[in-house]
């Protein structure tokens, strides 16, 4: 700073000439790097408190924290008064947050609904097994038993599309079923004592 004499009147004061100092040259500008580690030094924790305060999660605080001095950062050359970067970086923060959450409601709304359980792998093992089983027991039963047991069953026929289909009546259709089932029954029974 010089020191420059300026006339009283010059400044509404009273008497002849006063010294007054005056900035010759305007002080350098502060860089973004150097600003951004400064104001990290003093007011981190306390936007991350804000943040994780807003947002329940502190991980997530610590983000929306670290991106508001990116962004800062980046705006540096276009912040007029360096004394308001406090007050930029804590609506930065706000702003960040409010949009984290409003991200999140988004997420929730549309979430997929989840998939019912699915069994486990020695569960399907089992059901294949199972199923050899009742597939030997059908072979071991007669032609015309099995034959109505797959069409009622496997294909799911009513009882007179099974009549029609094996060219008998539906009263000779629910005595083969009754029949089969009962042997069936009967081999896989006497299979599962084994």
């Amino acid at each position: 700073m010089s020191v420059t004499t300026i006339a009283a009147g010059q400044l509404g004061l009273t008497a002849e000439t006063t010294t007054v100092p005056v900035l010759s040259r305007p002080a350098p500008p502060i860089s973004a790097d150097d600003a951004v580690t400064a104001l990290y030094l003093a007011h981190y924790s306390g936007l991350v408190r804000l943040a994780a305060l807003l947002l329940d999660d502190a991980g997530a605080a610590e983000e929306v924290v670290q991106d508001a001095y990116v962004r800062m950062h980046g705006s540096w050359r276009r912040i007029r008064d360096p004394q308001a970067a406090v007050g930029y970086l804590r609506t930065t923060v706000l702003n960040l947050a409010r949009s984290r959450l409003r991200h999140q409601q988004v997420v929730r709304r549309h979430a997929p609904a989840p998939l019912p359980d699915a069994p486990s792998a020695e569960q399907g093992a089992l059901d294949r097994l199972e199923h050899r089983r009742v597939v030997a027991a059908l072979r071991g039963l007669p032609e015309r038993q099995r034959e109505c047991l797959v069409l009622r069953y496997y294909a799911d026929l009513s009882e007179a599309q099974i009549a029609a289909a094996m060219g008998i009546s539906p009263g000779a259709v629910k005595s083969h079923a009754s029949r089969g089932m009962a042997a069936l029954r009967s081999a896989l029974e006497a299979h599962h004592a084994d």
